[in-house]
């Protein structure tokens, strides 16, 4: 199986870049973010009519969250037990037997903020969440945008980025605590190229200068590890007109 997760900023502007990288990939999962889009709105039949089900829990101009799957998807979930937010991040769904937990995590703002201890508490209760959905199924994939670089060597420049927002301690805290309960960051399984980013700021060339964060993951529990076989970044989506700043992540497994 072939999962993917992609960060579009805007599926309504974004939409050809979408469909052209569908059907050229051809991913069994499917994962978006930032879909910016109300359910009502949904471009639904662009996917129906490639043979794909999907789920989406969205709202207007902010968040918003979609899960294309060859399979049918069942046993949806659109919020995190015990937290009352309004903002569209979470999707969680199965299909063949496997948990599909799709996030938008927020992204915090700054150190200090009032987001930013809305991000922390939002993570902490992301954990008991996760904690739960293994229990129930060990065959559990999480991905998305965690607008969190877990470690220096996902960051072009560890110093300038020290302690801040999206590399501060207690967020990777909190992205160490995902694994700690048998998730496995599929990227990090094999060896990358250096510089590997999946995020690029639109701002003073900063992917021409591959100014870049990873900050798009895909984690499998430790079952579903074992069958990874690859996982890689695809730049492509980035060079292109009226990109979104993130580009696909994408984890292959052996059926």
């Amino acid at each position: 199986m072939k999962f993917a997760t992609w960060n579009v900023n805007s599926l309504r502007v974004r939409l050809p870049h979408v469909l052209s990288w569908l059907d050229a990939e051809q991913p069994d999962i499917f994962a978006l973010q930032e879909t910016k889009i109300p359910d009502p709105d949904f471009p639904a039949a662009e996917f129906l009519q490639r043979g794909y089900q999907l789920s989406f829990s969205g709202q207007k101009t902010y968040n918003g969250v979609a899960i294309i799957s060859r399979t049918p998807l069942t046993g949806l979930q659109t919020e995190i037990p015990g937290f009352s937010d309004p903002q569209r991040r979470v999707l969680c769904a199965e299909t063949r037997g496997i948990a599909v937990l799709n996030l938008y995590i927020p992204n915090g703002a700054e150190v200090g903020s009032e987001k930013y201890s809305y991000k922390l508490a939002w993570l902490e209760h992301m954990r008991e969440f996760i904690r739960t959905l293994l229990a129930r199924n060990p065959h559990l994939v999480v991905l998305g945008d965690f607008n969190i670089a877990p470690a220096d060597d996902d960051v072009h420049d560890p110093a300038a980025w020290a302690g801040q927002v999206l590399c501060s301690a207690p967020e990777r805290a909190a992205f160490t605590s995902f694994l700690d309960l048998g998730l496995v960051d599929c990227f990090r399984k094999f060896p990358q190229p250096p510089g590997s980013y999946s995020w690029w700021d639109y701002r003073a060339a900063g992917f021409q200068r591959n100014l870049g964060l990873r900050i798009d993951h895909i984690l499998a529990s430790a079952v579903l590890a074992e069958k990874c076989r690859a996982c890689r970044i695809d730049r492509r989506p980035r060079t292109w007109e009226r990109p979104s700043d993130h580009t696909p992540v994408i984890a292959e497994f052996v059926d």
